[in-house]
């Protein structure tokens, strides 16, 4: 395949929708700067200046029909007044994945929404193909839908289509449908599938790109929605209207379920359990890590991975964070997803494609420049079939939790249970590639035999629920032999818990070690290692999973700090008593999130600006459980405040 450029048009990235600059003269928005989009199937990202720059179908982890985040030549659809690309507000529409633009000129205001439709179950004569859960009573409409309100005044309003399918590989050719000028499709100009666009608006095509262009005036209502599958398009505005509202209707519904607590942060946990919703692929109940590939780590940098995958490690804080909030279905539907592919093959992978894919091989895209020049661009990732010695660990805390708050033992599960713990006993001696997916030599990751003995704890505890008395006195011997060798081997001089056997170097890895409940917090040891974490590990306050000119990770140039490992430092802190500290470093952390309160991978600790995939799930779990640990501890001040108001005895006049 050849770059997308066309000879009669020029370079798709030289039209007026992506040739102005943004910040610091680049053409690529800030990474925190995107809205994020979701059906619950396929995500889309959006631009501040009204450009869809990303977007895969027909699922997530599928090719990219929009990849103008990698490369500007790699497929938009931009919606936005004619001559400006800053809007003055953007938004969420409350409790919703609805995205509000306002745009403001000298001659009007302009009201635009952004949604990927979620409507009512619609397999009912016919069975879905790709849905492994229980059915719902939603599901995805496989629409993208924008529209469009003169609020008041005039503005002249641009629509650009040009998908560039296949990751930008392939440009498509349009035609239209019907006897008038608001219904067309596009073709990659094969036998591939077509995508449709349905407007109000009057389309032409240049080349591979639909445009339409209108002046609006105050009270005028258009919209455009791009279709796919077996979609059916709104064909007016009064229906577009209508299914956005069932959208926000059904998002309103979904965050009403939630057990969210009466408090300042409560808008945080809110929008992070939302954007974990839209990372929840619904027809199999997997968690993608992002919904991006191959943004960067370092600005400019080779540390571009794909995360359009679901992790083992998400698991633990996945359902710790949706049980604790109340959202058990999308609890239930994660485990089971874990535990059906571990019943069907006990060897556990690290990471599994969304539909319960095993082999994820990474190659590169070498005809895309990258976010901001940053190469290699990357589909799939090698770290599928490394050794990483927490899958048991996390797999059976997972467990062990869905068991604790449905207060009973899946007996189904049991001999599933069995094989992957005697699988941690088995290994954790070994060393590993460590929580981080090093990509340089094996080593005897400290974080990698804790969650070996997390295995061994969890599956003795599940094995006194279930009376077997012969496998939890076993299980529970190997944890306390794997305990002493990490107290006698991976600890420093100073006490404090240090990145692998071999080394003295610190991980922020090793702050699982109290909220995995390997040790009490009030040990030593413990206290040491978060406050060497907290005044050694850190940028600004800010956390690095550790040092890069310490730890051979298989690839050069720096890295920003881990928003995970911040907020997971916030946790620690709660639990060690250093409540203030944890507080004030929650309240920057807060305060770093995008404006529509999202999160990047990293944090640029000098900048503010948000590095690698976006959003990311990881981020927003460990936001949860931060947030969480510090409610809790205002809740307990609040009780002892009033208990001891109500101590004092009534007052009279």
């Amino acid at each position: 395949m050849t770059a997308v450029t066309n000879p009669a048009f020029g370079p798709l990235g030289s039209s007026s929708a992506l040739s102005r600059s943004t910040l610091g003269g680049s053409p690529f928005p800030p990474i925190e700067e995107y809205g994020f989009l979701s059906d619950c199937e396929v995500c889309a990202l959006v631009a501040p200046n009204g450009n869809v720059e990303w977007m895969c179908l027909p699922r997530m982890d599928g090719p990219s029909i929009f990849a103008a985040v990698l490369d500007r030549s790699a497929g938009i659809f931009r919606l936005s007044p004619m001559d400006l690309d800053v809007p003055v507000d953007q938004r969420y529409l409350p409790g919703t994945m609805i995205l509000e633009t306002t745009w403001v000129t000298s001659t009007g205001w302009v009201l635009v929404r952004d949604a990927l439709l979620i409507g009512p179950w619609r397999y009912g004569a016919s069975r879905s193909s790709h849905h492994w859960r229980v059915p719902t009573d939603h599901a995805a409409e496989h629409v993208l839908l924008r529209t469009v309100r003169c609020l008041s005044g005039t503005m002249d309003f641009l629509l650009e289509c040009e998908p560039a399918f296949d990751y930008g590989r392939r440009l498509g050719s349009w035609s239209h449908l019907g006897e008038g000028y608001g219904d067309a499709e596009v073709t990659p100009g094969d036998d591939g599938p077509a995508v449709r666009l349905t407007t109000s608006l009057n389309l032409g095509f240049e080349g591979p790109r639909a445009i339409a262009r209108r002046r609006l005036r105050a009270g005028e209502q258009v919209y455009c929605a791009l279709s796919w599958g077996d979609a059916e398009p709104p064909q007016s505005f009064e229906e577009a209207h209508r299914r956005l509202t069932v959208t926000g209707d059904f998002w309103h519904e979904w965050i009403s379920r939630g057990n969210f607590p009466d408090h300042p942060w409560r808008p945080f946990l809110q929008r992070s359990v939302l954007t974990l919703k839209g990372l929840i692929y619904s027809p199999t109940g997997a968690l993608v890590a992002a919904a991006t590939t191959s943004l960067p780590e370092t600005p400019g940098g080779e540390r571009n991975y794909d995360y359009r995958y679901s992790w083992l490690r998400d698991s633990t804080f996945m359902l710790w964070g949706l049980y604790t909030l109340g959202f058990d279905r999308e609890a239930n539907d994660f485990y089971y997803f874990l535990a059906d592919l571990a019943e069907e093959e006990p060897d556990l992978q690290i990471m599994y494609g969304i539909g319960g894919e095993r082999e994820l091989t990474e190659y590169t895209l070498d005809h895309l420049s990258g976010y901001k020049g940053a190469r290699p661009v990357r589909v799939g990732n090698a770290a599928w079939d490394q050794r990483q010695h927490d899958v048991w660990g996390v797999l059976l805390d997972s467990v062990y939790l869905h068991t604790s708050f449905r207060e009973r033992l899946d007996e189904r599960r049991w001999q599933m249970i069995r094989h992957q713990v005697d699988a941690a006993l088995a290994h954790w001696r070994e060393p590993d590639q460590g929580l981080w997916e090093v990509r340089g030599p094996a080593k005897h990751f400290t974080a990698s035999k804790v969650l070996c003995w997390v295995a061994l704890d969890r599956g003795a505890k599940l094995a006194e629920l279930r009376e077997a008395k012969d496998d939890a006195v076993r299980w529970r011997s190997a944890a306390d032999v794997i305990h002493a060798d990490v107290c006698e081997r991976g600890v420093d001089e100073r006490g404090v818990f240090c990145q692998h056997y071999e080394t003295t170097a610190l991980d922020a890895s090793v702050l699982l070690i109290p909220l995995l409940g390997f040790l009490p917090p009030e040990d030593s040891r413990v206290r040491a290692t978060v406050m060497a974490i907290a005044d050694e590990l850190t940028e600004e306050e800010f956390v690095l999973r550790y040092r890069v000119e310490e730890t051979d990770d298989g690839f050069s140039g720096e890295e920003g700090t881990f928003t995970i490992c911040s907020f997971w430092l916030v946790s620690a802190l709660v639990q060690i008593g250093e409540v203030g500290r944890a507080r004030s470093l929650c309240t920057k952390l807060l305060a770093s999130a995008s404006r529509l309160r999202l999160y990047a991978e990293e944090i640029d600790p000098h900048s503010g600006q948000h590095l690698g995939n976006f959003p990311q799930a990881f981020s927003h779990l460990a936001l949860i459980n931060a947030v969480m640990h510090l409610i809790q501890v205002d809740e307990v001040a609040t009780r002892e405040a009033a208990s001891t108001s109500d101590s004092d005895g009534p007052h009279g006049l």
